[in-house]
């Protein structure tokens, strides 16, 4: 798309709007003209009337500058209303980085993706192999409000951009970023943090901005907010100026504070990082001894920022109304000055949350010229053998032609009839085939489940020959005989396989699967104790679109033939063996060396483990022994009353057993777990971390994630039906039989 001739950049704040026009100059670009219009009211306090004060400032803007839809123009929105999220990639084929990074969106973004308007930004160091992404999202309904804001106003709106990114552009371009730079802009409502380092940037948005400071003063003083904004406007020259600064004294401690954490976890991140330079930008700055307050409890240099437009052109403003008006607003004029930037062409960061369907009716309408033009050429070559094709049409009119034609129609009139005919009998057998289909099909896939159960089940290690007592095989007193530690025994407590329809970023980077185990809660890991099945958690998720998968290799609707499909199973394991980390990783080994034993076309492309820790470190486990002590405890109590309904005594005799956690009561005290806010008093007694089979305490066991690839449809070789020598048979009632919504 080719640069415009000029851009405004428009960046509506909490209590004004305020717009940059850059034009193309022989020097380069150059700031031409700055407009602010302030509101009536703060956005933030004016409840139902804040679209209408938007609207009113955007038409004052607009008849002010006439001919500004002859331009472009970029729309800033604010870092709280969106998302952004940094993660380092491996170095990879460019060819597949699309690919990995709409698998993290999937990962990263609170909200599915069709709910969102998301992009993402490359930062590449030629001096580091690794690539950085930022990705950056805003809900689609937030961003057509604020964009039709504009179009109502006939805009033409080319970018939408978070402001944090609209600030990094211009301080970017004017060359005012030197080693490792934080830049500080306090709006009205909240105070973005933007740390930039050569070709990256890490950035969060606190929610202390200008306004806190003036209801700090509504509170001191009892006046309202007008009055309040006035008082710290004129702080400075105010002859209760001490009053006031004493007054906002406990906010500007809290955004200190802020501040110092958002830099004391950018340096626990980034270990060779030192910020060296601070520059601080945002009307707040206005208030007097805010600056030097900053200065000296960060101890960092910290300087307003006094111009814009210095950047590789040296631009400068020439009317001196507008220089004026420029420099008496310079500290809010940056995000505006970005986003006109960004639309000239000269972001450092070129994404953009302009809708998807703007974008496509903008490239169209840049083509429609020259659509106009090839018509014209068209026509002007029409013209050429028009004389040609007035012969040939007095020709083609003449009887013999009209005969044959006649014959022509009546060979396809016939054809049409019978085509007819066919259709009538396709359509009078089409109910009955579906059936036959649908009968057919019942048998696709319904081994896979309990074939791959079977699999994870026959790759535990065992203690003895046939001693599994916690899956109903073997002796209890021979595994008693054994050292706990010394057992080689590992448990599944929880397993959520969720099916994914192109499984290829994950196999060709195991790497992302950290992000996926990361995120896995199972609920309530412990409340089957050791029984050695799953917990609570047995979920999925489908293919898009509700579409079945099948496991015959048959292709996929509206996919592309040649993926790898299958599910990433996330689970939780546990073993009582001192060397957990090995028995993990034998388990691991195990597991990708067993083979199906059906003929089914599925493979473990391979399994990782991560965050092994002790049963006592894991909040999750011990909430839900705790919590499932108590419930017995309570159930008990409620067995010894008689009335209807009471709770009668569960299987392994626990009173008031419920299997996976289902038709829980809830926990009303005295019998409240002291993790979850009970009284002081109420201790936990050990048996509560017992183990329901062999009553050993389990606090000393291991615990750990893993995760598990599974592709189906894959070429593999199959292994013969009989089950591995000493493996142990998974029960009846195990739930790895069900499976998850949307598989086979």
């Amino acid at each position: 798309m080719a640069t415009p001739r000029f851009a405004w950049g428009i960046d509506i704040g909490n209590r004004a709007l305020k717009a940059v026009k850059l034009v193309t100059t022989a020097e380069g670009l150059v700031i031409d003209d700055f407009d602010v219009i302030e509101h009536e009211n703060v956005l933030s306090a004016s409840g139902d009337n804040r679209e209408s004060l938007i609207q009113s400032a955007l038409a004052q803007f607009v008849q002010r500058h006439p001919g500004i839809e002859k331009g472009q123009v970029g729309v800033g929105v604010t870092g709280q209303q969106s998302f952004a999220r940094f993660i380092k990639l491996p170095p990879v084929d460019p060819k597949e980085i699309p690919k990995i990074v709409r698998f993290e969106a999937i990962q990263q973004i609170p909200f599915p993706l069709d709910e969102v308007e998301w992009s993402y930004q490359l930062f590449e160091d030629p001096e580091s192999p690794d690539v950085e992404v930022g990705i950056f999202a805003m809900r689609k309904d937030l961003v057509n409000q604020h964009i039709k804001f504009f179009t109502d106003a006939k805009l033409n709106v080319q970018a939408v951009q978070m402001n944090p990114l609209s600030v990094y552009n211009a301080m970017y371009y004017d060359s005012r970023i030197k080693g490792t730079t934080m830049i500080i802009d306090v709006g009205a409502e909240n105070t973005d943090l933007i740390i930039a380092e050569g070709e990256s940037i890490w950035m969060r948005s606190i929610s202390i901005g200008g306004n806190n400071f003036t209801e700090s003063l509504t509170k001191a003083f009892k006046v309202n907010f007008a009055k309040a904004e006035d008082l710290k406007r004129n702080a400075s020259t105010s002859k209760y100026g001490r009053q006031i600064m004493q007054a906002m004294r406990p906010i500007f401690a809290d955004l200190v504070s802020e501040i110092q954490r958002s830099i004391g976890f950018y340096s626990s991140v980034h270990k060779e990082s030192r910020i060296s330079k601070v520059i601080a930008i945002g009307s707040t700055f206005r208030l007097p001894g805010l600056q030097k307050y900053l200065s000296q409890n960060l101890t960092l240099d910290v300087e307003k920022l006094d111009r814009l437009g210095s950047g590789a052109s040296g631009g400068a403003v020439e009317d001196p109304k507008i220089a004026a008006m420029l420099s008496e607003n310079l500290l809010s004029a940056a995000g505006a000055y970005g986003l006109a930037l960004q639309v000239m062409g000269q972001g450092k960061i070129s994404s953009s949350l302009l809708p998807e369907t703007i974008r496509r009716d903008k490239m169209w309408a840049e083509k429609t010229k020259w659509f106009v033009g090839a018509a014209a050429l068209f026509m002007i070559g029409a013209a050429v053998p028009y004389g040609r094709l007035y012969l040939e049409n007095n020709q083609f009119n003449s009887q013999e032609s009209q005969d044959n034609f006649t014959r022509i129609s009546k060979v396809q009139s016939d054809a049409q009839k019978a085509d007819t005919d066919w259709g009538t009998i396709e359509r009078a057998g089409a109910d009955t085939r579906q059936i036959l289909l649908n009968a057919r099909e019942l048998k696709d896939g319904k081994h896979l489940w309990p074939e791959i159960n079977t699999l994870l089940y026959n790759a535990l290690p065992q203690n003895v020959e046939g001693a599994q007592p916690e899956l109903g095989t073997g002796n209890l007193d021979d595994v008693k005989k054994i050292k706990r530690g010394d057992r080689r025994q590992i448990f599944i407590l929880d397993k959520v396989p969720t099916y994914y329809p192109d499984l290829s970023p994950v196999v060709k980077f195991p790497e992302t699967l950290r992000s996926v185990a990361e995120s896995f809660a199972p609920v309530l890991p412990f409340e089957n104790g050791n029984g050695g099945s799953e917990g609570s958690g047995m979920q999925g998720g489908g293919m898009p679109g509700g579409v079945v998968p099948s496991v015959t290799g048959a292709p996929v609707p509206g996919l592309p033939s040649k993926i790898d499909r299958g599910f990433v199973i996330l689970m939780k394991v546990r073993t009582p063996n001192s060397t957990g980390d090995l028995m993990f990783e034998k388990y691991d080994t195990t597991l990708t060396s067993l083979k199906p034993t059906k003929e089914f076309p599925y493979e473990v492309k391979f399994a990782k483990f991560f965050d092994p820790h002790p049963v006592r470190e894991d909040k999750d486990a011990m909430m839900a022994m705790e919590t499932a002590y108590q419930q017995k405890q309570r159930d008990a109590e409620k067995a010894t009353v008689s009335v209807p309904g009471a709770v009668s005594p569960g299987p392994l005799g626990n009173p008031g057993f419920r299997p996976n956690g289902y038709d829980r009561q809830p926990y009303s005290p005295p019998y409240s777990p002291l993790t979850n806010g009970g009284a002081a008093d109420q201790k936990i007694p050990d048996e509560a971390y017992l183990d329901p089979v062999t009553h050993e305490d389990v606090r000393d066991d291991t615990v750990s994630k893993l995760a598990l690839v599974v592709v189906i449809d894959a070429a593999v070789p199959v292994a013969p039906p009989a089950a591995a020598p000493g493996a142990a048979t998974p029960p009846k009632t195990v739930a790895a039989a069900r499976a998850p919504a949307g598989s086979p």
